[in-house]
């Protein structure tokens, strides 16, 4: 099984292209799956580079409706013509930060016979699984602040109800990838805990931590240091700049997954 990521905002290669937002890619035997899609085209370009068919994928998984996870939707369905996309109803819900729109960047109708709405735990394959169920069981590691829906000109407080991960249970161990975890990184690695009673091999994704007081963060960092996840992969809105803390709080092999890199399980 392989998993590349495809956007990030971090590059090394100069041949491939980094943005704010993020896209991983997942081969499992024949099932080819895209989590998330960045803001932009630049995943395909990227895929190419890498030596990835986008128009082989078979499905699409979006963690939640941000513009960086979304965006780059609109220019996959022009390369691929087959794959189902992945999707919590409550994405297409009018997203804010502040007065800011940050959802999805396009009209739900231009990929509406490509849909598959999720509202409970879903299969893509005999390894891979979609969690559309996130538990919140410790409110501190909740991202939420600033963060809103926009109803009939009403602000109401986002809760990410659709927020979703992906699971991959291989029998070696758990590998949880995640988008941004608005709804907590030690929330998703519970949730998925609680389901396999298997130990955490790769937690790979976005954890919500940029922008976070450091002393919220080694809270939060506290919570998931008991799994003993053996290798924690952080992307995206986890911040470079708590990737040394992660390191010291954890006996996890902990690296920064940026644009391009590949994992084989």
């Amino acid at each position: 099984m392989k998993i590349a990521t495809l956007i990030d905002n971090v590059v090394y290669d100069k041949y491939l292209t980094g943005e704010h937002g993020f896209s991983v890619f997942i081969e499992d035997g024949k099932e080819k799956i895209l989590f998330d899609t960045g803001q932009t085209g630049n995943f395909i370009h990227n895929a190419m580079v890498l030596g990835i068919d986008i128009s082989e994928i078979n499905s699409v998984v979006i963690s939640h409706g941000h513009y960086d996870h979304t965006g780059g939707l609109l220019d996959f369905i022009k390369f691929n013509k087959k794959a189902k996309i992945y999707i919590k109803k409550e994405a297409f819900y009018k997203k804010y930060k502040n007065k800011e729109f940050i959802g999805i960047p396009f009209s739900k109708s231009i990929i509406e016979e490509r849909i598959f709405y999720t509202d409970k735990e879903t299969s893509l394959s005999e390894n891979v699984i979609i969690v559309t169920d996130i538990k919140i069981y410790d409110e501190i590691d909740t991202h939420f602040e600033n963060m809103f829906i926009n109803d009939n000109n009403n602000y109401i407080e986002d809760k990410f109800e659709d927020e979703q991960f992906l699971l991959i249970n291989n029998k070696k161990g758990l590998t949880i990838i995640s988008g941004c975890s608005h709804r907590g990184i030690s929330n998703i690695v519970k949730t998925a805990t609680d389901k396999f009673n298997l130990p955490i091999d790769y937690l790979i994704g976005g954890f919500h931590l940029k922008n976070e007081k450091e002393q919220k963060v080694k809270e939060i960092i506290n919570l998931i240091k008991d799994f003993n996840i053996k290798n924690i992969g952080v992307s995206h809105c986890t911040g470079v700049e708590y990737l040394a803390l992660i390191k010291d709080l954890t006996n996890a092999n902990v690296f920064y997954n940026y644009t391009g890199n590949v994992i084989t399980l």
